[in-house]
């Protein structure tokens, strides 16, 4: 089991109150210089793609956002950085991931989002941050973990 640096929860009762949790922690991802990469867990349903809506919201994004469940990959260019929206659920083979060239899309000023990051272990990057969703009652638990020092002082008070 791995021991995190910081450790934050958050409740959300509902979709309104996921998407500005996630427009809350995207403005904390705007405020951080380096690449980052994101992995969000939790069941079908449990609300990735809908807290996913929200980062994006908090770059400038008022649009759709689905996930890319058969393409794997959504990019979103913003002045600040690109933001990859990953989802691997339907992914067969971790390796398929380097045939794409999944090492491109880790660079300078981006922010890397994955859901069901699990299928691509062994090949995706440590994650900076891993976001855990949970069913709680009839809203959501989202439980944020990270190792830096930086980020934890960044992230949203509960």
């Amino acid at each position: 089991m791995t021991t995190y640096l910081a450790v934050q929860t958050y409740l959300a009762n509902n979709e309104t109150e996921m998407v500005a949790l996630g427009e809350q922690l995207g403005r904390a991802f705007n405020l951080y210089p380096d690449a980052l990469t994101v992995h969000l867990l939790g069941d079908l349903g449990a609300g990735k793609t809908t807290l996913t809506r929200g980062i994006l919201r908090a770059f400038g994004h008022n649009g759709a956002v689905k996930s890319p469940t058969y393409t794997l990959v959504e990019a979103y260019e913003f002045p600040v950085r690109t933001v990859y929206h990953f989802d691997l659920y339907r992914l067969g083979d971790a390796e398929e991931l380097e045939y794409m060239g999944i090492r491109d899309y880790f660079a300078a000023n981006t922010l890397c989002l994955i859901e069901w990051p699990t299928r691509g272990a062994g090949v995706l990057p440590t994650p900076d941050l891993v976001v855990d969703i949970s069913v709680a009652g009839e809203g959501r638990r989202i439980e944020v973990r990270t190792d830096s020092a930086d980020l934890a002082r960044l992230l949203p008070s509960a």
